[in-house]
């Protein structure tokens, strides 16, 4: 094994919420040093998202904020002392990358801007982050995932046709936006690597999340379509749905694509006769009598085990799986074997949970370096042994109010 693979890379990380810090999360995972600043009056939103370690909350108990963290660094600062700006810049002149995830303008309105960091880091890289971009007529535009994956359509497509458009599950751009953010950071420090050059990384969470609707947006471009809310029904397949099990709240997803799956479907509910019924002989007649179609695949899951419904369909060659719930995700045998979830130990609560990085590379491994860093805990690491700062020094900072 090799070091680390980003043992050398070194990010000054001025993220919140989820779609920045995920990003320098992975960087973390892979060797970066990832100094998070954070503020001790301006919360970060991930500390008060439900669920947490104990009620009422308090700012270290949120366990999203662990997941978000986990292996970095922090420095609690004060950006609006004097004292405290200087010790971010210096920050700056210590880093690689710098990473923020505020609103379009906001960096640029402290003095911290892309032109303004260079100053006194020429080779530096920015990744600037934010909801629909740093320019164009909705870059003043806040909000949370929430609201980008209303603005960039999927909201109208999640649902039912009958009902109020639905939307995907919580802030839908969050979790897609940091892996095109990390991927960025990474031709940019190859960039650099080649070349000696920085440069500064615009990208909208809305525009990174939209190339997911890459089919919908090529049928309306191509044959005029407009993709509607349809449920858990497509554009192919059939039956396509999420259907009851035996149990309290169990369900089972099952998609079939052919003719070929079908059969095999109706052998495995015992009713091979069902593939030869002129209602679902082919996908369009399967398609036209999809409730009739539904209520006979309901009525077999309807009376079974999931997972042994699962295991059984998937025997018989027909695509299925449990819907899996938290409990099932961490018993999962599969998920198990690959340790995605780690318990990492915390001064406070014991233990507690994150996931694993999602890749594994055999030269040089991640390795989640420990859990997220409590407010101040690193104050005088990073000050003392990143920046070299003496105790006199510290001692000043302390009394100007800069570390809070």
């Amino acid at each position: 094994m090799s070091e680390a693979a980003l043992a050398d890379v070194k990010v000054l990380d001025l993220m919140w919420a989820i779609a920045g810090p995920a990003a320098t999360r992975m960087l973390a995972d892979y060797g970066a040093t990832v100094v998070r600043v954070e503020s001790t009056t301006r919360t970060d939103i991930c500390r008060t998202v439900a669920p947490f370690h104990e009620l009422p909350p308090e700012s270290e108990s949120a366990v999203l904020f662990h997941e978000m963290n986990a292996g970095k660094r922090m420095i609690t600062l004060d950006l609006g002392t004097p004292a405290g700006r200087e010790v971010a810049l210096d920050l700056v002149r210590w880093a690689d990358v710098v990473t923020e995830a505020y609103s379009a303008g906001t960096m640029h309105a402290l003095g911290f801007g892309y032109e303004a960091l260079r100053a006194v880091n020429p080779s530096i890289i920015m990744l600037s982050t934010c909801l629909m971009g740093q320019t164009g007529p909705l870059a003043a535009y806040a909000g949370f995932g929430n609201l980008a994956h209303s603005i960039t359509g999927f909201g109208a497509l999640c649902g039912w046709p009958d009902r109020a458009p639905a939307g995907p599950f919580g802030a839908y751009t969050d979790y897609i936006a940091p892996r095109f953010s990390a991927i960025a950071i990474l031709a940019a420090l190859d960039h650099r690597r080649r070349t000696g050059e920085g440069q500064h990384i615009d990208l909208a969470q809305a525009e990174a999340a939209i190339h997911f609707l890459g089919p919908a947006m090529l049928d309306y471009t191509v044959n005029g379509r407009v993709w509607t809310a349809a449920g858990n029904a497509d554009h192919d397949a059939a039956p396509h749905g999420v259907y009851p099990a035996a149990g309290d709240d169990r369900w089972i997803a099952i998609a079939v694509r052919d003719d070929a799956e079908f059969a095999a479907l109706a052998a495995a509910l015992g009713d091979p006769t069902l593939a030869r019924d002129p209602r679902f002989a082919t996908i369009e007649a399967r398609r036209a009598n999809l409730d009739a179609l539904d209520a006979v695949v309901a009525a077999w899951t309807a009376a079974r085990d999931p997972h042994a419904a699962e295991t059984a369909l998937q025997a018989a060659g027909v695509p299925a799986a449990v819907v899996a719930g938290s409990a099932d995700l961490c018993a999962d045998p599969q998920l198990v074997h690959r340790q995605h979830v780690r318990q990492l130990t915390h001064p406070t609560y014991g233990t507690t949970p994150v996931e694993n990085a999602r890749s594994r590379l055999s030269r040089t491994p991640a390795m989640v370096a420990g859990a997220a860093p409590t407010l101040g805990r690193d104050n005088h690491e990073v000050l003392e042994t990143i920046l070299g700062y003496d105790a006199d020094r510290i001692a000043d900072l302390v009394v100007a109010g800069a570390l809070g």
